[in-house]
């Protein structure tokens, strides 16, 4: 059980796991703040101002549809940003890696195209004087 956890500590995961986990919890608070600073003023300004928008009251309990229409924005941005940025970049590389259209490695230098040259040579030399 140990051996299975260092290897998967080794292998980097739990690095690339904790930048994840720490950027989406900052971009998450990123897109909160816009709905607290930006979206929620708007909404009250929309339906009735400061006092009376975003909410009503009946028998003496408060709904806050603005608050809940405010999360729902965020909620709807937030996916939409990890959407562009990290499932449609991923599902294009995966395509293309079932394509077979990975970019192809880079040909051998003039240099390792000559010394494989040499190489062969000298092997076919020397298997001959075996004979």
């Amino acid at each position: 059980m140990l051996k299975g956890f260092r290897e998967f500590i080794r292998r980097g995961n739990v690095v690339d796991l904790a930048v994840g986990v720490v950027i989406g919890a900052a971009f998450t608070g990123l897109v909160t703040q816009f709905g607290n600073s930006f979206l929620k003023p708007l909404i009250q300004v929309l339906t009735g101002g400061e006092k009376v928008g975003g909410r009503f009251e009946i028998r003496g309990a408060i709904f806050d549809y603005g608050a809940f229409i405010t999360a729902l924005i965020v909620f709807a941005l937030t996916a939409a940003a990890l959407y562009f940025v990290v499932v449609a970049p991923m599902n294009r590389l995966n395509e293309l890696r079932r394509r077979g259209q990975e970019p192809e490695p880079a040909a051998p230098s003039e240099e390792v195209v000559l010394l494989t040259e040499i190489r062969d040579a000298l092997r076919d030399k020397a298997g001959h004087r075996r004979f």
